[in-house]
């Protein structure tokens, strides 16, 4: 293969790649159909060509015919009078235009072949061109869609759905880690208030108790409603025993503080 063959096979290979990058759909369906409508109108006009044409052929043939006829008539005229030289050239009239009548019997047969088979040609394309018509509506509106779905898909690539999602799951596990926080942060606050209110609660009765240990010691009396239900005045005698338990009463709440 020489090195020019090589050259233009490339070349065209280039030019009909960027050809069909650069077709339309669409435009050359119209392109096409604006095509075939223009050979449409040229198969007309030939079909209307042919047809006056034979009907100029057929109008020759039939005054070729007449004119036989009349010479043949014309012939017999002279005969009847006696003019043999006159119907002699009479005959010999009526042989041309009988001889131009056959011929153009022959053309008038040949024209009408070719202006059926013109017809034919016309109906078939004719038929072509609905038909055309109508699939090209059909194409252009596949090519849309296809237009469409490959513009939805480009979208639909481009967008991060898996990306998009996974920070929508993780905004829901931060909200529910949220809300959990917040609601052991009020449980806490309950309970811490209820302990507080607990340690009050105790703390009353140990210093009224202490308050009466005080005044048992002192060798007086308190007034019974201060003491605890039950309690009454301890005597002095047993202020040994007293001390002891005072000692280990404030044992207990220095525990407890």
């Amino acid at each position: 293969m020489g090195l020019f063959d090589r050259v233009s096979r490339v070349v065209r290979s280039n030019l009909n790649a960027a050809v069909s990058s650069a077709e339309n759909p669409e435009k050359i369906l119209d392109q096409a159909i604006i095509d075939m409508q223009e050979d449409l109108v040229q198969m007309r006009q030939a079909v209307a060509g042919a047809i006056a044409s034979q009907k100029r052929v057929q109008q020759q043939y039939d005054k070729a015919q007449s004119e036989a006829n009349t010479w043949q008539q014309r012939a017999q005229l002279a005969l009847q009078k006696g003019d043999d030289d006159l119907a002699k050239q009479a005959l010999l009239r009526k042989k041309t235009q009988a001889e131009t009548a056959v011929a153009l019997k022959n053309q008038l047969d040949s024209q009408s072949t070719a202006v059926e088979q013109l017809k034919r040609n016309l109906i078939g394309l004719e038929s072509k061109l609905s038909e055309a018509k109508t699939k090209k509506d059909m194409l252009k509106a596949r090519a849309s869609a296809a237009k469409a779905n490959e513009q939805l898909q480009n979208t639909t690539s481009r967008m991060n759905t898996s990306s998009a999602m996974a920070a929508f799951e993780r905004m829901e596990e931060k909200v529910l880690q949220m809300e959990a926080t917040s609601q052991a942060a009020a449980e806490l606050a309950g309970a811490d208030l209820e302990s507080q209110f607990a340690s009050l609660e105790a703390g009353g009765d140990v210093d009224l108790e202490l308050a009466a240990m005080k005044a048992q010691l002192a060798g007086g009396t308190v007034d019974q409603g201060q003491l605890p239900p039950g309690e009454t005045t301890i005597p002095v005698t047993e202020s040994s025993e007293v001390d002891a338990e005072l000692e280990q009463l404030r044992s207990q709440i220095d525990q407890l503080d």
